[in-house]
């Protein structure tokens, strides 16, 4: 699913002051890298790299009122004649009157930021990625237990919404019920948020709607959250062979991320809210090196040699 993003998001997003082009904030943004135009102020175009966000600091604002004021002119020109999206000067700039002149003629946003240069170019950068990266939607409810961002997953239902709805009410937070939009970061690095509309919202049958935030308070609800591990909910079956020991770890493939992937079989005799709640203590206690299962099938393997030796004396 592609992403649409226009210099007005950025705006928004950034919380940037727009000093010139202001009719040109709907000019799309499609690539996610930014630029730092240094050498083309020095007169280099050959690398001008227009289809960016053009960021400038104190080493280009500075450099700038070193020229002259016909290089001034035509190196200004020249960079609004190529047409980026938008210009932003860092906070510690003082934007020249030619980028204010040029910005409201070619209509190209020209924009100012609270940010130093480094943090700018770190901010927007992470911003960009996060805004153009490829999306993909997942039915499923995404909570942050503990930590460990789990979606749980099955067929409709079997209760995912009810078992979110306990686990938020233990002090867990929702990120996301029914449709879980997901985005990779960088790769091994799965980000999961709620659409727009439904922020905030769980579908309880019987009941209706429920905003958790005003059932429970703001600690209930976050807005997106690194997706760590899928608990996929089935219905009992007695010649299903589910795992026993939990040796066996499966993966479920989001874009080209492999994530955890458990299968809890639920009967009304089970406490499905606590058997997802174990199944991410579980997963945080593998991260931080113990294995309960390993542990315990090596333990097993200790005592059968030993009882072995002992047969043999």
């Amino acid at each position: 699913m592609e992403q649409t993003l226009f210099v007005r998001d950025v705006i928004a997003g950034l919380k940037l002051d727009i000093l010139a082009g202001a009719q040109g904030i709907l000019r799309p943004v499609t690539n996610p890298n930014l630029s730092k135009p240094g050498l083309e102020l020095a007169g280099l175009f050959d690398f001008y790299e227009s289809d960016r966000i053009q960021i400038l600091g104190s080493k280009e604002g500075t450099f700038f009122h070193w020229l002259n004021e016909n290089d001034q002119l035509i190196r200004t020109r020249m960079l609004f004649e190529k047409e980026p999206p938008a210009f932003v000067f860092s906070k510690n700039v003082v934007v020249p009157d030619l980028f204010l002149q040029f910005g409201d003629a070619f209509g190209i946003p020209v924009l100012k930021s609270a940010y130093k240069t480094s943090s700018l170019y770190s901010e927007l950068f992470t911003f960009l990625q996060a805004a153009l990266a490829e999306r993909q939607t997942i039915h499923g409810v995404l909570l942050d237990i503990n930590g460990v961002g789990v979606v749980i997953s099955g067929e409709s239902g079997v209760g995912k919404s009810e078992v979110a709805l306990e686990l938020v009410r233990r002090g867990y937070m929702l990120v996301a019920d029914d449709i879980v939009e997901v985005y990779q970061k960088e790769k091994g690095v799965v980000i999961g948020s709620s659409p727009d509309l439904l922020k905030k919202y769980l579908e309880i049958r019987g009941i209706g709607i429920v905003n958790v935030v005003n059932l429970f308070g703001v600690r209930a609800y976050r807005e997106n959250k690194r997706i760590s591990m899928f608990v996929n909910l089935v219905k009992w079956d007695a010649f299903t062979d589910f795992d026993r020991l939990g040796l066996k770890e499966d993966a479920r493939f989001v874009f080209d991320t492999p994530i955890t992937s458990v299968s809890i079989p639920i009967t009304e005799a089970r406490n499905t809210a606590t058997l997802v709640e174990a199944a991410a203590y579980d997963f945080k206690a593998k991260q931080l090196g113990y294995h309960s299962a390993k542990q315990f099938d090596a333990d097993l393997n200790a005592k059968i040699l030993e009882n072995a030796k002992k047969r043999e004396e």
